[in-house]
């Protein structure tokens, strides 16, 4: 007894499953994706044209009125939204120098504003040297024309 096929092989492949676990994929990383929420401080930042590689988690901010703002931890999972807390220098030293015995390999970002005097930027600078951390000049990276 012979069998007989009731139906014929198409030679084409259909994309629509294809399409749909691609939209699902990009759907799971657009929802998973860490938030970056902007500093609620106003800093006008210098321009530059480099860029570094390292993401620093801790901040030190200078606004234009040279106060001094530190975000200890970024990435921290137990906050909802990091708050910049307003310091003085010995207190920044102390707060960076304990961040730094807890993760000696954690950059820190400073970001100052472009008006801000030069001097301020170089002592935050020169007390990152002298405890042995590794501090990241922030600026916002030049448009490319």
């Amino acid at each position: 007894m012979a069998l007989k096929r009731n139906f014929q092989s198409l030679d084409t492949f259909s994309m629509s499953s294809m399409t749909d676990v691609i939209f699902l994929l990009l759907i799971f990383f657009m929802v998973t994706s860490t938030i970056i929420f902007p500093a609620a401080i106003d800093v006008n930042l210098p321009q530059s044209s480099e860029q570094t590689s390292t993401k620093p988690v801790t901040e030190v901010y200078i606004d234009a009125e040279e106060n001094l703002y530190l975000v200890a931890d970024r990435n921290d999972s137990t906050q909802v939204l990091s708050v910049p807390k307003p310091v003085d220098f010995a207190q920044l030293e102390a707060e960076l120098t304990g961040i730094q015995r807890m993760d000696s390999t954690r950059a820190i970002a400073l970001y100052a504003d472009s008006v801000v005097d030069y001097g301020k930027v170089v002592r935050v600078l020169d007390m990152a040297a002298r405890n042995n951390m590794k501090m990241v000049l922030s600026t916002r990276a030049r448009q490319m024309e």
